[in-house]
């Protein structure tokens, strides 16, 4: 990771996870060559016990400078489909999303 090459390291970006992209809002540009292409190199998407892992390198278009690495994971668990994503050029995110069509925990507040 290269904090040079960033506006600021790991925002919070609350619930937005990607798992490919990356924000360039918060790219300065290569502290190499001043470039503003990033492009992505290793990635890597495997499986453990239920849950999706992919990482790759976030690189300078230009010169291939490692800017950051962006890791990102999905899982099930119970009636939720859950994601993080922790990478210092996107940010750091967490999500919980309903698999049934209706969020029992959206419908618990709908009453007060």
């Amino acid at each position: 990771m290269c904090e040079k090459c960033l506006k600021e390291e790991y925002p919070n970006r609350d619930r937005m996870c990607l798992d490919s992209g990356a924000y360039m809002a918060n790219l300065k540009s290569c502290c190499l060559c001043q470039s503003n292409q990033v492009s992505v190199l290793n990635k890597i998407a495997s499986e453990d016990s239920g849950i999706e892992v992919i990482m790759y390198e976030h690189v300078c278009g230009t010169c291939q400078h490692v800017i950051s690495i962006h890791n990102y994971k999905f899982w099930i668990e119970g009636d939720y489909q859950e994601y993080e994503m922790d990478c210092a050029l996107c940010g750091i995110a967490e999500d919980s999303i309903s698999i049934l069509p209706d969020d029992p925990r959206k419908a618990s507040f709908d009453f007060f």
